[in-house]
């Protein structure tokens, strides 16, 4: 089988090297994937913005079946644009991806089904957002854009200050664009965060291994949000009755909420979650895999990725067979200096080979390319995900922290606390 992977970051190459396992593949492309995927398929370059260059090029190239990595495509209607074409495809359509591109869609959508999340006001102007946090806002508040930011168009603000800096930096210098012209303003939940991502065909379901991620640049949650520093999953991250709880007040409402407004979501689904001393509540969905967690999920799927694929577009996901690994998976992310914010590349990057050799270990690349003399170099803020797959988080944890230690390239920092308070 032929199979199109769409992205270019660490997420889709665990995807790749996950389907590269499979009996069932005879070839793999990614458009426009890194250095470390053209390792293991064929990489197009391609601006995967445009859903009808996309389908194009499933078609020229015979793809089988495609794979979407990122968000922005599926909240332009890439999966649309496919079924118009009569093309397979993982992923959502525009509609239902409104879940990830639309902060306020998703918000109001949760409390139309009465999906526990935050409580929250939209604000359509400086003024407004002002008057809500007044009239029903204490500190700390969350302030969000409302459209897509790479993962980074969320503030907790820790005073009044911090708070009025947040919305003029989103609605008035619009450091996101588009995304901050309009936001949400929400109480500030506390707990213990989770990742939860599923397989689902629109209406039945297989839950995904629980992962956990970590948001904030520096140790101990400080600095800014990132697009993600590292994630571990371990069996039992999740109580079975928490997990079932979850399952009860929120994902089968989710997927029973938008079937029920014409908008089925079919694809992987990713609820990031607080579990909080009042029960789980809803802090964001994404419409596909995260990331870095796709990265440690990926190496604790025992089940092959295509038969799952196949099982989502076709609607049999509920009789597909969805297995785990009983071992524990960490990933650590190695970022170019000044990640998330402005950062240079073209650095060459150096150990990658040791790194690998360790034993569990998997280099996963999302910011790199090869310069002109063939060396591999960085080329993104997030630049590898060192992930490590052993019997025990402890030993995984050594295990990527190991093979971190071998990586190296001018301006390089990451987080040394990466599942570190749950050992």
């Amino acid at each position: 089988m032929k199979i199109l992977v769409i992205g270019s970051g660490g997420r889709e190459h665990a995807l790749v090297w996950k389907l590269k396992q499979s009996a069932r593949v005879s070839t793999l492309f990614c458009a426009p994937g890194n250095a470390g995927i053209a390792q293991i398929a064929e990489c197009i370059a391609v601006d995967t913005r445009d859903p009808r260059v996309l389908a194009d090029l499933a078609e020229s190239v015979g793809a089988q079946l495609t794979i979407i990595g990122p968000e922005a495509p599926l909240v332009a209607g890439v999966a649309d644009e496919f079924a118009r074409k009569r093309l397979r495809i993982v992923g959502p359509t525009a509609g239902a991806a409104r879940l990830e591109g639309s902060k306020i869609f998703a918000k109001q959508f949760m409390q139309r089904h009465r999906i526990p999340t935050a409580r929250f006001a939209v604000c359509d102007s400086v003024a407004g957002a002002a008057d809500n946090f007044a009239r029903y806002f204490n500190i700390p508040v969350v302030v969000k854009a409302d459209g897509l930011a790479a993962g980074k168009g969320v503030r907790i603000a820790a005073t009044e200050s911090e708070f009025h800096e947040a919305v003029q930096e989103m609605m008035v210098a619009r450091v996101f664009g588009d995304a901050g012209s309009r936001v949400v303003v929400e109480e500030c939940l506390t707990g213990r965060e989770a990742s939860l991502m599923l397989f689902t065909d629109g209406r039945d379901y297989k839950l995904i291994a629980p992962a956990q991620d970590y948001k904030r640049v520096k140790d101990d949650d400080a600095g800014p949000n990132t697009g993600g520093m590292g994630s571990f999953s371990t069996p039992g991250l999740i109580d079975v009755e928490t997990l079932d709880l979850i399952e009860r007040q929120i994902i089968q409402p989710t997927l029973a909420g938008l079937y029920q407004e014409d908008c089925p979501f079919k694809g992987f689904l990713y609820v990031g979650l607080m579990l909080t001393a009042y029960g789980p509540k809803v802090i964001e969905y994404n419409c596909r895999l995260g990331d870095p967690e796709t990265q440690v999920v990926m190496m604790r799927l025992s089940s092959d990725l295509v038969d799952i694929a196949e099982a989502i577009v076709n609607g049999s996901i509920g009789s597909c067979n969805v297995e785990w690994s009983d071992d524990s998976s960490v990933c650590v992310v190695a970022a170019s200096a000044g990640y998330p914010g402005d950062f240079k590349v073209n650095y060459p990057i150096a150990g990658l080979h040791p790194a690998s050799s360790v034993g569990g270990a998997v280099v996963f690349h999302a910011g790199t390319k090869r310069d002109a003399s063939g060396n591999i170099v960085t080329s993104g803020g997030r630049v590898l995900g060192v992930t490590a797959l052993r019997p025990a988080l402890d030993q995984a944890r050594e295990a990527a922290y190991e093979a971190m230690r071998h990586i190296g390239f001018e301006g390089l920092h990451y987080r040394k606390d990466i599942a570190r308070t749950h050992i």
